[in-house]
């Protein structure tokens, strides 16, 4: 190839490369398409049925925007019911304070913020649900500050144009065959499952991998959660789907630490007996990639046997025993990873149902409460001083960008996509209004000129670094529009409304960095701080399932990476204790677990007790007494109690070497509770 061709073949590679990155896939067109048909079905029944409200119809749609079914589904089913207690709420403020707006806004400030707080601990769509009861508040009741007579109406439109929006939605996704969530779901957990068998292989055969390749693979683990809970509603069977992907998920975070505490039990063996290398041998087998269910339960089979084996004359060595249990952990772990897998394949009741709590810190939930409430109240009094027109509006924005940016991984990075996305639906919405429409009232010509704006809208909030400009652009531009029958083309109504806007974004992007600032050392000190605490519950008993509790320690992880900060050392150190802090109280919860199951067990109440003291009191010398004593115990109990004594005297034992390890760094920890 000459030298010329090599450039061309070269240049037409470049350009390639350049139209699929900016180019929209037919997946986006088809998505754009959706949006903008149930929007403009949504607008003509509104206007049909001679709503107050018909443009919260068409907004209403814009909000639901979800690539996939599971997910707009999922978001329309907190979204009325926020809209619901919202509306409740706002009507009976109006009833208490309707003579008096000082107190209205009062009362509306206290509201808002503690939905915001509440969203702060739920998950998801809760999470929006939530928080869209607070500014649906400001919606009904603060819009109609100057009328109060007529807030009972508006709130009763408020509702029927949001069930128009959700039925619209649901319509035309259904209709013309919106992705399914759970289709979507399939690749990239059996893709998930994949990468931890292969983390698992490499740690059984070539040592720990380390804290930061485990925070590396949860990461990509973590994101899946949100998915898991939006199936449910999609099929007959989406119960069961979305249980077997809770399942999955929690296994592979269990696979992870599994197999990294089997690979620090073989590594305090300088010579493992046959038993102990048939089991490693067994957990090695388990995570490879041709094992099908069968072999998964006779190789868990085999393993409880060699546990109980191990067990029968009371002898042997904790350590020992710690790898048998923790080989078998790993098959358990890799059964429940292809069960869940195939459950959200085929929709069978999968062998467990689990659930994926999230870590949330009460101080950043308690300040995104007073960040929001803060700003409000602020702006209301500049408002309602400087006299401004259309103030009740320009209030709404304020309430409704601030509570929205209050559920996002990153308000930052959200104010900033608000303050691109409010000028660019107002330069679109004045477009619509004066350049395409420029006085028409035509139903048809509106629905055309709302086109170009819902597809490019869409195509920005599929590509994640402009999902807040594309969303906001979406929502935004029919708000602006208005739309009404007949139409209004008030030239001056609609700049104020425009200019209101971007002082709102405005006034939520200087919110989130003035008010109440979280920097990441502080985001450090809360998680450890939240995490002391759940710490000290797990040692005295009230840790809870402790299946539950690694995935909450595992979401714990992901924030706490990338909030880490510092040198590369530094890091390493912090993401090590952190990982020793998650690994201590999932063993202490689990250790509790066992230790009630065996409490009927006649002749082990002693033993029970002494060992919940040591966990209680955290001392590894007494943890490493109750290990030895559980297991001296075993010889004279049947197999299940000696199953059980494995578990526990395993869990009782690593709680032990952990405390050990990091003694230094748990005593430093506990200063804040003394």
């Amino acid at each position: 190839m000459s030298r010329a061709e090599a450039d061309a073949h070269g240049f037409g590679a470049r350009v390639l490369d350049t139209l699929d990155r900016w180019v929209p896939k037919p997946a986006a067109w088809a998505f754009g398409f959706r949006i903008w048909l149930a929007m403009v079905l949504a607008l003509y029944a509104a206007f049909w049925l001679q709503l107050d409200s018909a443009s919260s119809a068409a907004v209403g749609v814009a909000i639901l925007a979800q690539p996939k079914r599971g997910q707009a589904l999922s978001k329309a089913l907190y979204r009325f019911l926020g809209t619901l207690i919202g509306g409740a709420v706002a009507i009976l403020l109006m009833a208490l304070f309707a003579q008096d707006r000082v107190l209205l806004l009062v009362g509306f400030t206290v509201w808002l913020g503690v939905c915001v707080f509440v969203a702060q601990f739920l998950q998801d769509t809760r999470a929006y649900g939530a928080m869209l009861s607070g500014y649906t508040v400001a919606i009904i009741a603060v819009a109609h500050i100057d009328a109060p007579q007529t807030t009972f109406d508006a709130a009763v439109g408020r509702i029927a144009a949001i069930t128009v929006a959700i039925v619209t939605i649901t319509f035309i996704n259904d209709a013309l065959a919106s992705p399914s969530t759970w289709q979507g779901l399939c690749p990239r957990l059996a893709a998930a499952l994949v990468s931890a068998k292969s983390f698992a292989r490499e740690a059984l055969t070539k040592g720990d991998p380390g804290p930061e390749r485990t925070a590396v693979l949860i990461g990509g683990i973590a994101p899946m959660r949100a998915d898991a809970g939006a199936i449910a509603g999609e099929l007959d069977d989406g119960v069961n789907r979305a249980a077997g992907a809770r399942s999955a998920i929690a296994a592979l975070y269990v696979l992870a630490a599994a197999s990294r505490a089997l690979a620090a039990a073989m590594a305090r063996l300088r010579e493992p007996d046959p038993l102990v290398r048939e089991a490693h041998a067994l957990a090695l087998r388990a995570v490879s990639e041709d094992r099908s269910a069968e072999d998964l339960e006779r190789d868990g089979a085999r393993l409880r046997d060699l546990v109980d084996e191990g067990l029968k004359d009371g002898t042997r060595p904790i350590d020992e025993v710690m790898a048998l249990q923790r080989a078998l952990d790993v098959a358990n772990a890799a059964t429940f990873a292809e069960d869940g897998l195939r459950a959200l394949g085929d929709g069978h009741k999968p062998l467990r149902d689990t659930a994926l709590p999230t870590h949330r810190d009460f101080q950043v939930a308690l300040r995104a409460a007073l960040r929001v409430a803060i700003a409000f109240g602020l702006t209301a009094g500049f408002f309602i001083l400087a006299g401004l027109p259309q103030t009740s509006f320009a209030l709404v924005q304020v309430a409704a960008t601030c509570a929205l940016s209050s559920v996002t991984p990153d308000p930052k990075k959200f104010a900033r996509g608000v303050l691109i996305g409010m000028p660019l639906a107002a330069l679109c919405a004045g477009t619509i209004l004066f350049v395409m429409l420029n006085g028409n009232q035509g139903f048809p010509l509106l629905a055309i000129a709302l086109a170009p704006v819902v597809f490019l809208a869409c195509f920005l909030s599929l590509n994640p670094p402009t999902f807040t400009v594309g969303f906001i652009t979406l929502v935004f531009t029919p708000v602006l529009i208005a739309p009404e029958n007949p139409q209004s083309y008030d030239p001056q109504t609609f700049l104020m409304n425009a200019l209101l806007v971007v002082i709102a974004a405005i006034i939520l992007f200087l919110t989130v960095r003035l008010v109440l600032p979280i920097s990441a050392s502080q985001h450090r000190a809360f998680a450890l701080e939240e995490a002391r605490r759940d710490l000290v519950e797990a040692l005295s008993g009230e840790g809870g399932d402790a299946t539950a509790r690694t995935s909450l320690n595992a979401d714990r992880l992901v924030q706490f990476s990338a909030w880490n900060s510092g040198s590369g050392a530094v890091r390493r150190a912090s993401l090590h204790h952190a990982f020793a802090l998650a690994q201590l109280e999932a063993a202490a919860a689990r250790a509790h677990a066992q230790l009630r199951q065996l409490r009927p067990v006649g002749g082990l109440a002693e033993r029970i007790g002494q060992a919940r003291e040591a966990l209680a009191a955290g001392r590894s010398d007494g943890l490493d007494r109750a290990a030895a004593d559980l297991i001296r115990a075993a010889g004279g109990e049947g197999r299940e109690v000696r199953l059980m004594l494995a578990r526990a005297a395993t869990d009782l034992a690593t709680a032990s070497r952990v405390i050990r390890q990091h003694g230094r760094f748990f005593r430093r920890l506990s200063r804040p509770s003394s």
